[in-house]
């Protein structure tokens, strides 16, 4: 006999479940801390070269005071060690190195950006780090475009680092602006070069794109970002940045192909066309490079890199396994370096390769770990953009935008590598230890025991089932 009561079964209603002003702050001092890494230039044109460093050990104690505190659950045995490998090589090169305080000085900021990338990778699940390095580049972009219109509007000069004003006779590669806004010419935004500008932009047209793909509220004010942030990449006019469109779209397009197989053996067919439109766009970028560089507005010795080149390579020979010593970048008060290599009367302050920087530096050895952290990252990142979501017996589960972030990153690194040694410093290394350790502790979007015990306490939406 059925029995009726006024005490249901279910719980009450309740309020949903939302962020602490804690966790608030925690994910806007993310925020900050990503702001720094991909804007440091902004901050030395701002600070000076001490003001920078300050700021960067201050970051870095507070990161630390935080992780003690959060104590976030860690896999030890995935972290990334090759990264960690190359980090403590490069410290060791202090016993060998013909700069000893320069590779002190840039060791501790090495070590510092890998110990933010280590605490970003920790306290943020995969949707929040999305979100933090979009609201970061969100204040690049604004802030670029305030920056420009600010000089050409009320400066109406270049201006230099520190917001000195032009005196009429500077050497324009100091321009912190050119004051190009309205004249047609390259602008710098707040971040000082043209280059950096360009990648900060095509970074964030794919952190942008990957949050409308992926569900994010408001994306009207989304496409107005990817706008200016399209807008700011033409302006910029970097060569090598144009290239690295070509290669984020190849390797988008053949990573979404790969989302469409269905059978064991598909995706090889897929395979060989990657690699066929590869290699016959390398053989096509080198026979018609002259063609390709005067086309963008380059000059056939890559605007001077060949020559810069040559000089680093005479020097590597003389110590090839072991280096000269960690120095990224290059300190230009160093002896051996000040007048070294000159172009436009200045002092070059690194290889514009990453991988001759890096042999230059630390050696065969150091290399070597260069190479297979990139290996490591790169395949973990592919097969995390193209494998679908599977942790049980269930093998139908829609694949996630954000999941083709990291790939599509590493693609930007690796083209700027070719012409920049940028990537072995700045945000360039803290997204590789940052994704690579990510990568490691959350393999799959939710999965993990730092990625679900983070989503559960913030009440984010967990699409494990147990079906």
């Amino acid at each position: 006999m059925a029995v009726h009561t006024r005490h249901p079964v279910g719980a009450p209603p309740a309020a949903p479940i939302r962020e602490s002003t804690g966790h608030l702050m925690l994910r806007g001092y993310t925020i900050f801390v990503l702001f720094i890494a991909l804007a440091t230039t902004f901050w030395f044109n701002l600070l000076g070269a001490v003001g920078l460093v300050i700021l960067v050990c201050v970051t870095t104690l507070v990161s630390g005071a935080l992780w003690a505190v959060l104590r976030p659950v860690v896999a030890w045995r995935q972290l990334p060690w090759l990264p960690l490998a190359y980090v403590a090589w490069a410290g060791a090169s202090v016993i060998w190195s013909t700069w000893r305080d320069a590779t002190v000085l840039t060791w501790v900021l090495l070590a510092a950006t890998t110990v933010q990338g280590l605490f970003i990778a920790s306290v943020l699940t995969w949707r929040e780090l999305v979100r933090a390095i979009a609201s970061a580049l969100k204040w690049v972009m604004a802030l670029s475009i305030l920056f420009e219109l600010w000089v050409s509007l009320i400066v109406q000069h270049p201006i230099l680092p520190n917001f000195l004003l032009w005196d009429g006779d500077m050497v324009t590669e100091l321009d912190w602006s050119r004051n190009n806004l309205f004249d047609g010419g390259r602008i710098q935004g707040i971040v000082g070069n043209a280059h950096l500008l360009a990648i900060a932009a095509l970074l964030a047209i794919i952190v942008f794109a990957i949050r409308i793909a992926s569900g994010a509220p408001r994306k009207a004010l989304l496409y107005g970002w990817i706008a200016l942030s399209a807008f700011l990449l033409w302006r910029s006019s970097s060569a090598s940045v144009w290239l690295a469109v070509v290669a984020v779209a190849l390797v988008l397009v053949t990573a979404l192909l790969m989302r469409t197989t269905r059978r064991p053996g598909e995706r090889t067919k897929f395979y060989v066309a990657y690699a066929a439109v590869g290699l016959g766009g390398v053989l096509a970028a080198w026979f018609g490079r002259d063609a390709i560089l005067e086309l963008l507005g380059r000059g056939g010795d890559l605007t001077g890199r060949t020559g810069i080149w040559e000089a680093v390579w005479a020097r590597v020979v003389e110590h090839p396994v072991l280096g000269w010593g960690f120095s990224t970048p290059w300190l230009p008060w160093v002896p051996e370096i000040d007048g070294w290599i000159v172009v436009n009367d200045l002092t070059v302050f690194h290889a514009h390769n990453m991988w001759l920087d890096a042999l230059f530096q630390v050696g065969a050895i150091g290399l070597a770990l260069l190479a297979l952290t990139y290996v490591a990252l790169i395949w973990r990142a592919w097969f995390f953009a193209i494998d679908r979501p599977r942790w049980d017996l269930t093998a139908d589960r829609p694949y996630q935008a954000l999941t083709l972030l990291p790939t599509l990153v590493m693609t930007v690194l690796l083209v700027q590598g070719l012409a920049e040694s940028r990537p072995l410093s700045e945000w360039g290394w803290l997204f590789v230890v940052m994704l690579s350790h990510k990568i490691g502790q959350s393999p799959l979007v939710g999965e993990g025991p730092a990625e679900r015990r983070l989503a559960m306490e913030r009440g984010e939406q967990v699409e494990r089932t147990t079906r």
